[in-house]
This record gives C-alpha cells, sequence and structure tokens, in this order.
C-alpha cells in the first residue's frame, strides 16, 4: 500500500494491486478490530470520510459502482477495502476477489498520477484538510 492521505481517524492508501483501477484501503488509527469497538463519535466521523473518500474516487475514475469490504482475518486492525468496479471488468456483478491470482501493477509514476487524482478529488471536500 502507498499513502495517499492522513485523515482525521484514519488514514488512505492506495492498494498497490490496481486489478481495480482506483482501489484503496481506509484504515482506523487507533488499534481497533471492530466496528462495534468506536465510539459514536469515532463510528460517525470514520463513516463520513469513508463517504468522502468514495465519492472523490467516484469523481476521479468514473466507476459504475463502488465496493466496500471490512475483513481482518489476517489483518486485524480496522480497515476498509474501497473497490472501484466497472462494467465488463474484473469481478462486474459478483464480490471482488480481495486476493487475486493475477494482480495489476504499474509503475511507480502511475501510482503518483492516481494519488494526485485522489487528493484532487479529496481537496473540493470541505474539512478535509493536509
Amino acid at each position: 500500500m502507498i499513502e495517499v492521505v492522513e485523515l482525521k481517524t484514519s488514514t488512505l492508501y492506495l492498494n498497490k494491486d490496481q486489478t481495480h483501477l482506483g482501489r484503496c484501503i481506509l484504515a482506523f488509527h487507533t488499534h481497533k478490530k471492530e466496528l462495534f469497538q468506536l465510539s459514536n463519535i469515532e463510528l460517525h466521523s470514520f463513516m463520513e470520510e469513508l463517504s468522502k473518500v468514495a465519492k472523490a474516487l467516484q469523481e476521479a475514475f468514473n466507476p459504475q459502482k463502488i465496493n466496500y469490504a471490512i475483513y481482518g482475518d489476517l489483518v486485524s486492525h480496522l480497515h476498509f477495502h474501497i473497490v472501484p468496479k466497472y462494467e465488463n471488468g474484473r469481478d462486474w456483478g459478483e464480490a471482488f476477489v480481495n486476493a487475486p491470482i493475477q494482480k495489476k501493477f504499474v509503475i511507480e509514476s502511475e501510482y503518483h498520477q492516481l494519488i494526485e487524482k485522489i487528493k484532487v478529488q479529496l481537496e473540493k471536500e470541505e474539512e478535509i484538510t493536509w
């Protein structure tokens, strides 16, 4: 993962596997395993950040749908997978494969371009500061 930006209650990362263009992970700052462990204020803030990130991904990459997933079996730190999905693309109409056999990695400069596209959209959102 590559860090995109630190938010109030979480950190946004770009997934190195770009099988689904724009795939990111939003990780909660403090160590929690489950959503129910968050206070109401933490939960509200985390969900607000998730929504803003999803909107930024929608604006940056124009997917037909965004999938969200929380696993944590192997990484027991609360985080969301935010996965843009594209019609006629990989896994369309099904749950995305978290660890596909064939992954899509891009060159370093492309990761930076993807991050910049996301940041430009996040900057349009109120209350997000770097």
